[in-house]
C-alpha cells in the first residue's frame, strides 16, 4: 500500500470504528475482565485471494496499540480452506472490540480480489486486461480498487477528475444544443490537456465516427461480439478498445477473443461475495 492509500485506509478505519462505537462495547464491559489476555487466528474457510490484511492490522492498532498483530500471508496471495493468514494477541476486550470490523474489511476485500482473479484467469492468453469501474461502495472506493489490483485487475478512473469519459448521457445532453458525436469528441480533445479522451459507443457506426474524430479510447457498450470484431478490424490498433456492459464470467472469454484491449467489469465490486474468514479466539 502506498502512502496515499495508507492515509485513505486510516480515514476509512477511523470512520468505521466510530460507526461501531468500539469504545462503548457494553457486552464486553459487563462480561470480560479488563486484565484478561487472549489470542486469535484469522482462518480462511474458502478459496480465493487475500486482500486487506494491513487494513485489519490498522483496525486493531487504532483500537489498542498494545495489541500484537502478526501477518503470515501477504495481500495478493492465493488462499485456501484452513490457511491462517494472521494472528492477534493481547488484551481480550480490545481484540473483541476490533474483531468484527477487521473481518468486515478482510472478507469484503478478499472477496473482490478473488472475484477479480477469476475474471483475469478467464482471459489468460489474450491481450485483454480486466478493469474495474466506479461502481464501488460509497466511501470504500480506494480500498476496493486496491483489492482489484491484488486480484490481478487494473484500475479504471478513480473519480470524475481522473479521465475524460464521454458517455451516452453526455452525448444526449450535447445533442440538445446541436452538437454531434464528432463535435463533442473534438471539443474534448481540444481541452483535454494531457488526458486521453474516451467515448462510449453503442454501434459500429458510432465507433467509426468516434475514430474519425480522434478519440483515444472507445468504450464498446453492450455490443455483440460480432460487432466488437468489426470495430477491432476498423480500429487496426490505432485506438484502445474497451468492452463493457453485461460482462459475466461466462462470456468474458468470448469478449476477450474479439481482440479488445480492455474489459471493464462492474461486478468486481458492486455484487461481490465476501470471502468466508473467521477469527478463532483462545484465552
Amino acid at each position: 500500500m502506498d502512502d496515499y492509500l495508507v492515509k485513505q485506509a486510516q480515514r476509512i478505519v477511523d470512520t468505521a470504528l466510530a460507526e461501531d462505537a468500539v469504545t462503548s462495547d457494553i457486552t464486553s464491559d459487563l462480561t470480560i475482565n479488563d486484565k484478561l489476555d487472549g489470542s486469535g487466528s484469522f482462518v480462511i474457510k474458502d478459496l480465493g485471494v487475500l486482500a486487506g490484511i494491513e487494513v485489519a492490522r490498522m483496525v486493531f492498532a487504532h483500537v489498542d496499540p498494545s495489541l500484537t498483530f502478526r501477518t503470515q500471508v501477504k495481500d495478493g496471495t492465493k488462499i485456501a480452506n484452513g490457511d491462517i493468514v494472521a494472528t492477534i494477541s493481547g488484551r481480550l476486550k480490545s481484540i473483541l472490540a476490533g474483531e468484527r470490523l477487521a473481518l468486515n474489511f478482510l472478507q469484503r476485500l478478499s472477496g473482490i480480489a478473488a472475484q477479480t482473479a477469476l475474471y483475469v484467469n478467464e482471459v489468460t492468453g489474450t491481450k485483454a486486461q480486466i478493469y474495474d469501474t466506479r461502481k464501488t461502495t460509497p466511501g470504500l472506493r480506494d480500498l476496493e480498487k486496491y483489492a482489484v489490483t491484488m486480484g490481478g485487475g487494473v484500475n479504471h478512473r478513480r473519480d470524475l477528475s481522473d479521465g475524460i469519459l464521454i458517455k451516452d448521457n453526455h452525448l444526449a445532453g450535447a445533442a440538445t444544443t446541436g452538437l454531434t458525436l464528432t463535435d463533442v469528441v473534438m471539443r474534448a480533445k481540444a481541452g483535454a490537456s494531457d488526458l486521453l479522451v474516451e467515448v462510449e459507443v453503442e454501434s459500429v457506426d458510432q465507433a467509426r465516427q468516434a475514430i474519425a474524430a480522434g478519440a483515444d479510447i472507445l468504450l464498446l457498450d453492450n455490443m455483440s461480439t460480432s460487432d466488437m470484431h468489426t470495430v477491432v478490424e476498423m480500429a487496426r490498433g490505432n485506438v484502445v478498445l474497451e468492452a463493457s456492459g453485461g460482462v459475466t464470467l461466462d462470456r468474458v472469454r468470448d469478449i476477450a477473443e474479439t481482440g479488445v484491449d480492455r474489459i471493464s467489469v462492474g461486478a468486481l465490486t458492486h455484487s461481490v461475495r465476501s470471502l468466508d474468514i473467521s477469527l478463532d479466539i483462545t484465552v
